[in-house]
């Protein structure tokens, strides 16, 4: 096989050494438009994962990288005079022109022809190559070249960042936030080899033009850096090489391979550089490639393989550092956090660090986020121990009135199983057994305010005496057996009303049976869709005293709390998204008219509803839909609802458009809540594939939610909760009666089971190199 590698960086030298080293009589060139020493940057950085990877393929370029690697174990935070370290981490970082000479003597040793100051622009130089892999970087021209085919998408980030070094040593990972006269800074910084650190500075782009950064020069530029961080520097300088302001480039390509040319590197993906992954990535494509030829040698098998093969790990990847990215983006959210919970959202950001791996490998960290959290409830009025408190999951919160005894609630669910709107022994059994099972808030399914307002058939509905009668046993039954407390949701289906049961098709139109359903706009759901009827100023005035009549009836029954229902596509969400609001009236055209009509019926009902009880709102902080409401548009959503007394808003996401894209991973719609929460200054209730109690904690802590709702979870476990409560040990939880004996043995069991899984998991988990290498260290002193 012949074959061209476009782009002499660590991935085509990579994959040349590995497809070499397997195949030796392989004819090999790798074509690279700089000189040999050539490069840009300072140092790179993997995980102790990446390196034993690298062990696996190729142990000699292993060996000889390690031995230029230097190694650290903490992650050091920086915030507003506070220093936080977490260990167990396990990075290591090289220099970047070290690990590019090794790569190239080791695929030279290999027979790897190596062409430096080859300024390749023409495709047909390769015409007789039988494989051509495109490595030429995030600002590939082979790539940009074939954008018809490839379809690359570039989203250039807002934030601006350069990459710079120091003669500063460090011995963690280190984070700097940096107020100043302008706005944040961020300092990434790492060590890579003695006496040499990598710096990337990082600023948003209004502080960047305060500053006057784009007037500076690339010396000036740094100079300002030595200032805004010289009590970190102390006497070392800042070192430049190219070192120019610039805007991270988020780059995806609908395909990767065209013929016999596939993309690899950052000519394929990149991955922002704070999760430190872009090298990572590359050499991972080079080990992918190469297996993908050992599986099927021939270059069209060999690419399909490769790309079907590797895109699901680039695009987690990928999506990590999504929202690692714009975490730092949105540093204002979090700025006037206290130094503790700032530091724990650092740690947290991504998602792949959680409150429990913290907590196993950074014990004091983690009890300093305890008291800080605890300290906070005490300060909203609460008696509760600060210095051996209780998890975040289980501390109180209070709205207006109502008080619940933790942070985990039962998410509301449809049944689907009501008889003419009437909830039945089922509803009874369902809402009484995760009462009991110790969440401090249960929801209602969304209940109906009238016949026409129903999503299908088996909805419930709170329109007559029966249906109110029926609500108030089920009420009584949950506050006589538990401490939970109740809220019902009221909604209205709007166009995806009249349609079948979920399992027999969600959302899908009755074929018999159905009834007229209306709308903020005659829009059909689905192009098979019943199309709805316009609301008019009637049917409105209708439809609000239908919710106030409910709203006063599920006083009656005893409910707790109420919330509207203003998203997934019902009614008063198609008011306020601007795909299914086509109005030219005064309910249509802007954010504040289409929010008139929602506002209207929140009014009418608070006006009626006690007001010792708090009141919710559900909104759709995205329609995951190009056009649609966005979540800076659901910040001034929920700030008008704030206005209006709303008390908590519960964010989900999407369902408005059967046309939408969402993107699903754990925990999917809390960066929603976390905005909501920390921009329009309301409490929030997250939701969304939270499935344990870590996650909840992870949340709480960390400040993107006050409270954190679980659906499916609840579903096949209804004592979720009091199962949590035993593994953190929080004794206070709630527990009926006939129930106490099984609550003692859980606590009992839980304690040995708790110590046993963490106990388990240190003893298998390997140590760190940095570990490793500071034991040998210490053995070594000790021979002496």
């Amino acid at each position: 096989m012949k074959t061209a590698i476009i782009g002499g960086g660590p991935a085509g030298l990579y994959f040349a050494i590995l497809q070499k080293k397997q195949w030796p009589h392989a004819d090999i060139t790798v074509y690279e438009r700089n000189r040999a020493d050539e490069t840009f940057g300072f140092g790179v950085v993997f995980s102790d994962a990446t390196l034993d990877n690298f062990e696996k393929y190729d142990r000699p370029s292993y060996e000889r990288i390690t031995r230029e690697f230097a190694y650290w174990d903490d992650i050091a935070i920086h915030f507003k005079g506070t220093e936080h370290r977490i260990g167990g981490n396990g990075f290591c970082g090289c220099s970047r022109r070290t690990l590019l000479l090794i790569l190239q003597e080791r695929a030279s040793s290999l027979g790897v022809k190596l062409r430096y100051e080859a300024d390749v622009d023409d495709e047909r130089q390769f015409g007789d190559a039988d494989l051509v892999v495109i490595a030429d970087g995030a600002n590939s021209r082979f790539r940009d070249h074939f954008a018809e085919h490839f379809e690359p998408e570039v989203d250039l980030r807002p934030n601006k960042f350069a990459w710079m070094g120091s003669t500063r040593p460090l011995d963690a990972f280190t984070f700097i936030f940096q107020d100043t006269e302008w706005g944040p800074f961020i300092a990434h910084a790492y060590q890579y080899e003695p006496n040499r650190s990598t710096w990337v500075f990082e600023t948003d782009p209004e502080t960047f033009v305060r500053a006057g950064l784009a007037e500076k020069s690339e010396a000036e530029g740094a100079a300002l850096m030595e200032r805004i961080f010289g009590w970190f520097l102390g006497d070392h300088k800042i070192l430049i090489n190219r070192s120019i302001w610039r805007n991270f480039p988020m780059i995806r390509n609908k395909r990767w391979v065209m013929g016999n040319k596939v993309l690899i590197g950052d000519a394929k993906a990149t991955a922002h550089f704070s999760i430190g992954s872009g090298t990572k990535l590359a050499m991972e494509d080079a080990i992918a490639l190469f297996e993908a030829f050992k599986r099927d040698p021939s270059v069209t098998g060999a690419l399909s393989l490769y790309e079907t093969g590797r895109r699901e790990e680039v695009e987690k990847t990928q999506h990590a550092a999504d929202v690692s990215l714009v975490w730092f983006e949105h540093l204002a959210r979090f700025w006037d956090f206290d130094p503790v919970q700032f530091s724990f959202g650092v740690m947290t950001r991504a998602k792949a660090i959680t409150y429990d791996n913290l907590r196993l490998r950074a014990p004091a960290f983690v009890a300093a986020v305890d008291r800080m959290f605890a300290q906070q409830v005490r300060q909203s009025g609460f008696d509760v121990p600060v210095d051996e408190p209780d998890v975040p999951m289980f501390q109180p919160l209070r709205l207006r009135e109502m008080v619940l005894d933790n942070r985990v609630v039962v998410s509301p669910m449809d049944m689907y199983s009501a008889e003419e709107g009437v909830p039945g022994d089922w509803h009874l059994v369902h809402y009484g057994a995760r009462a009991t099972g110790g969440a401090g808030l249960v929801f209602t399914e969304m209940t109906c305010i009238s016949p026409e307002s129903r999503i299908t058939l088996g909805c419930t509905g709170l329109w007559n005496d029966e249906q109110e009668t029926a609500w108030t046993r089920i009420v009584d039954f949950v506050h006589s057996h538990s401490a939970a407390k109740f809220c019902l949701q009221l909604g209205h289906s709007g166009r995806k009303g009249a349609t079948k049961l979920m399992w027999e098709g969600i959302d899908r139109p009755l074929e018999e049976g159905a009834w007229d359903i209306c709308s903020a706009s005659p829009i059909p759901y689905f192009p098979d869709s019943q199309v709805p009827r316009e609301l008019s100023r009637a049917d409105m005035d209708l439809i609000k005293t239908q919710f106030v009549e409910a709203a006063e009836r599920g006083n009656r029954a005893g409910f707790d709390m109420l919330e509207l229902h203003c998203a997934h596509g019902y009614l008063m969400a198609s008011f306020i998204s601007p795909l299914t609001n086509c109005r030219t009236d005064e309910y249509g055209g802007s954010i504040e008219n289409r929010l008139r009509f929602p506002l209207e019926v929140f009014d009418a009902m608070r006006e009626v509803w006690p007001a010792h009880k708090p009141m919710s709102v559900r909104l759709s902080a995205t329609d995951w839909a190009e056009g649609g409401v966005t979540g800076d548009v659901a910040v001034e959503v929920a700030r008008a609802f704030a206005q209006h007394g709303v008390d908590l808003v519960d964010v989900s996401a999407g369902q408005t458009v059967s046309e939408a894209r969402p993107i699903y991973g754990r925990m999917f719609q809390t960066p929603f809540s976390d905005q909501i929460r920390n921009e329009a200054q309301v409490a929030t209730m997250c939701v969304g594939n939270i499935t344990t109690a870590d996650q909840v904690n992870t949340i709480l802590a960390a400040g993107r939610a006050d409270l954190v709702a679980l659906g499916r979870p609840h579903l096949v476990d209804p004592f979720f909760t009091m199962k949590a409560a035993a593994w953190y040990g929080a004794k206070t939880i709630d527990c009926p009666a006939p129930y106490l004996a099984g609550k003692e043995q859980i606590f009992r069991n839980s304690v040995r089971d708790r110590q046993d899984l963490e106990d388990l998991k240190i003893r298998g988990k390997p140590k760190t190199r940095a570990e490793l290498k500071m034991e040998a260290g210490e053995k070594s002193l000790a021979a002496e």
